[in-house]
């Protein structure tokens, strides 16, 4: 099987290699035979994505990355439209690009795909959502971009990305925060938690006021989420909610918790360290779910 495999791949080669049988359109010759086949290509052959919904490129992850690629090389491919002749546009899998490169890789293996720019876009994004650790921030301009520029309602896009509409509209909704408070998120320095929290605070001075006590003070979701309600009710929070309320590191805690376990977990802890974990289940299906992840 190996043997074949290597004979496919010569063949693939030979055929993007010929300038007379240069294959940008489906409806050209031996066209079945490039779109989505994978083949060795030269790096210097890829231009960047101009879609790229990814931004930030943590450096150290980077490295790493690179560092398993001299050793172990390319294990999932890239993504390519070729665009002509020698010449190939990245759809995705921008990081193993980059980290190629870094590591001074000159082929790289790709899956090639020939499609329009919308198509690209679309495939580039959704895939992107799909498959990499996108921010929050990021995931909600692909989002954003996936509806204005694919045309997509967020009925379809829901059905595209395989989420529920409602969670689309939540990180949608993130886009409407405060710029500084969306580069909070970017930079890990409050979660998903707070900035819906946030949302709720209509007024901007009073929602970057609120971001700063964030940061300054660790304050809980729980937390902001009092701040918010007492500032629609024009009231302030209670010394005893406030003193119920979690630390941020342990309120990133209970977050973590909750995605494990699939269901909302309440961490209570008082000021000597004392406290109770609750997990909430809807259905004895539920419960069963939750005890073979405690291997009860």
């Amino acid at each position: 099987m190996a043997e074949k495999r290597q004979a496919l791949g010569r063949g693939l080669s030979a055929l993007l290699k010929d300038p007379e049988t240069d294959i940008t359109s489906a409806a050209d010759k031996n066209a079945d035979k490039v779109v989505g086949a994978i083949a060795e290509i030269e790096i210097e052959l890829i231009e960047e994505n101009p879609y790229q919904p990814r931004t930030n490129f943590d450096k150290d992850a980077l490295e790493e990355l690179s560092a398993s690629i001299k050793e172990l090389g390319i294990i999932q491919p890239i993504t390519v439209r070729k665009l002509g002749y020698d010449k190939y546009q990245l759809i995705s899998g921008e990081r193993r690009f980059r980290a190629s490169k870094l590591a001074g890789i000159k082929t790289i293996p790709a899956y090639i795909r020939i499609a329009n720019d919308q198509a690209m876009l679309e495939m580039a994004l959704v895939e992107n959502i799909q498959r990499q650790e996108l921010d929050a921030v990021e995931v909600a301009l692909s989002y954003q971009r996936l509806i204005d520029e694919c045309d997509l309602t967020q009925e379809a896009l829901s059905e595209r990305v395989g989420k529920k509409r409602s969670t689309i509209t939540n990180y949608l909704r993130l886009l409407k925060l405060q710029p500084i408070v969306q580069a909070g998120i970017r930079d890990k320095m409050l979660g998903m938690g707070h900035a819906r929290a946030l949302l709720n605070i209509d007024d901007n001075e009073e929602q970057l006021e609120v971001y700063k006590q964030i940061i300054a003070k660790g304050l809980s979701v729980r937390q902001v989420e009092a701040i918010a309600r007492s500032k629609k009710e024009g009231t302030k929070p209670t010394a005893k909610k406030a003193a119920n309320l979690l630390p941020f590191e342990y309120q990133r805690l209970q977050e973590k918790m909750g995605k494990r376990f699939g269901t909302k977990i309440d961490l209570n802890r008082n000021t000597k360290g004392k406290g109770k974990i609750v997990i909430s289940f809807e259905s004895d299906e539920e419960l069963e779910r939750i005890s073979d992840l405690l291997n009860l």
